[in-house]
């Protein structure tokens, strides 16, 4: 064997280890590969996920652009394609991942230059089965931290339902005829949309975060009363926080929030213990998930009317995530006095969940946003000053005082 043909060799063992290697928290010391030492394996980690909530009717033919914002950056990117809700082989015809244009967060326009074809094991184009996802390739772009990047998606025929994120808080867009997926100039994209369209993840390489954090929660997760296409839900405000702090102690934060969900009973999504797997677990290198589920089940048709059956869900949570040597952190159920779903006896179950909570013993931590967004005059209420006006939800600066209310030594308590 010549010499080119053993480097070409080692060269191609390597991406493959790059590509295929499960995802870890740290980086390891690379092979010994004659007289040279690699430098430590660079290691994936997510940035952004959307959470798969429901499906919606095809586009057959359409180029969807799907806007996301990372939390943590890297030198390059992979995205997560689902079919998992649907009912029949999902055929991409092509994937494109870009940078936004900076500063123009309802722009369908690209970075000139930064256009990068997605592929599929090398092919441009392929077909996800029903109940599956799929990891593109690994995409050579610089991606940067607080950032929005485009992933455009072209579905050349009717694949059954898509699966998508209803409540994306941020405008998306649709070309409606044609491949437009590398397009730069954002022309063709004639029609804005409020969702994210089979993109539910995405990972980048080579960041110094120490891993992900993932934050499993409803509608408050989700940003429902935030501004639009601004990143002001709490998981984006604590991105924000995590991003002040040295290399090592950093997080990508993932939003597995989904407006309406429940954590027992299928409501709008799969309830929280059937998404788990899905949505928490099968991320990529997550370290600390945040539980904000249950408020839906206490207000919800059938309404949840035993706090015990809220704590067993949470024991089993938790159970998962440390069997993956995940850290569960807690999070109180946060008022909603006003709303047209509150009756006392419904307030009495929120107060001795958010009991259990706080003294249980339960999670390795608790943040009790609860206390943090009551009203002292009024405990059962949203303060005013956080309360878009349906009291339940939150506005920009409710949702900046639950993220400040985290205490970030505890996502990254082994990190130096």
């Amino acid at each position: 064997m010549t010499r080119a043909i053993k480097v070409r060799h080692v060269l191609a063992a390597l991406v493959t280890t790059l590509v295929l290697a499960p995802p870890s928290a740290g980086a390891e010391a690379g092979p010994l590969l004659g007289p040279f030492v690699l430098a430590p394996t660079p290691t994936w980690t997510g940035t952004w996920e959307g959470a798969a909530s429901g499906t919606v009717p095809a586009l057959p033919g359409a180029t969807i652009r799907n806007v996301v914002h990372t939390s943590v950056g890297g030198g390059a990117a992979r995205v997560r394609i689902s079919n998992r809700l649907g009912t029949q082989p999902l055929r991409l015809g092509a994937v494109t991942v870009a940078l936004q244009e900076p500063g123009a967060p309802r722009s369908a326009k690209a970075v000139p230059g930064s256009m990068r074809t997605a592929t599929f094991g090398g092919a441009a184009t392929v077909t996800i089965p029903a109940g599956r996802d799929l990891l593109t390739d690994p995409v050579y772009l610089q991606v940067p931290a607080d950032a929005n990047l485009l992933v455009s998606v072209h579905t050349p025929v009717d694949s059954g339902p898509a699966t998508y994120h209803r409540s994306a808080l941020q405008a998306n867009f649709v070309a409606p005829a044609g491949d437009r997926t590398a397009e730069e100039s954002g022309t063709a994209y004639t029609t804005a949309i409020g969702n994210w369209y089979y993109v539910t993840g995405v990972d980048v390489l080579g960041t110094s975060a120490a891993g992900s954090v993932v934050t499993l929660g409803d509608s408050i997760t989700d940003g429902t009363g935030s501004s639009f296409s601004a990143n002001h839900r709490w998981p984006d405000r604590l991105a924000d926080r995590l991003a002040a702090l040295p290399p090592t102690r950093r997080l990508g934060v993932l939003n597995a929030g989904i407006s309406g969900n429940r954590l027992l009973l299928e409501g709008r999504g799969p309830s929280a213990l059937d998404r788990f797997d899905a949505d928490v677990l099968s991320r990529t290198g997550v370290r600390v998930v945040i539980v904000m589920e249950g408020i839906n089940d206490i207000k919800g048709a059938p309404a949840e009317t035993d706090p015990a059956a809220v704590e067993d869900a949470y024991r089993r949570l938790v159970s998962r995530a440390h069997a993956r040597g995940i850290r569960v952190v807690g999070a109180t159920l946060t008022p909603y006095a006003g709303h047209s779903a509150f009756t006392q006896a419904r307030e009495a179950v929120r107060q001795e969940v958010n009991r259990v909570i706080r003294t249980g013993g339960l999670f390795d931590e608790v943040v009790d946003f609860d206390a943090v967004v009551r009203d002292p005059a009024r405990p059962s209420r949203i303060l005013p000053a956080y309360d878009p006006g349906d009291h339940l939800h939150f506005n920009d600066a409710g949702l900046k005082a639950m993220a400040d209310a985290i205490d970030l030594t505890e996502l990254a308590p082994w990190a130096p």
